[in-house]
């Protein structure tokens, strides 16, 4: 029986794989899996092991949490980049949400 769960985090390795622009076949070679595990994990028929779940997370930098399902917070980080770049990311970050919340209310 699949549960909800396994679609949250389907949906979320999918989004995170095509947002990065890479076909399942990239990140299957990338943890040296075959393509099809990626496509089971994808389509919610499996759930990637915890040691797996770490190895995404951390490649896709990314929250364990996020890609569980347990949290809608997606992290980025800035490590490496000086206060004046953080900050100026921040602001885009705001600028997005201003624009979304007008799209909402009209």
């Amino acid at each position: 029986m699949m549960t909800k769960e396994l679609f949250y985090v389907g949906d979320r390795i999918k989004s995170l794989r095509e947002s990065a622009n890479m076909t399942q076949s990239q990140i299957a070679k990338t943890f040296k899996l075959s393509r099809s595990a990626v496509n089971y994990w994808e389509l919610g028929l499996a759930v990637p092991s915890t040691q797996y779940i770490v190895e995404l997370a951390k490649f896709f930098r990314v929250s364990t949490d996020y890609l569980l399902g347990m949290s809608d917070n997606s992290t980025i980080s800035v490590k490496g980049l000086t206060e004046k770049q953080v900050t100026a990311v921040y602001n885009i970050i705001e600028c997005f949400r201003e624009d979304n919340e007008k799209l909402a209310d009209s």
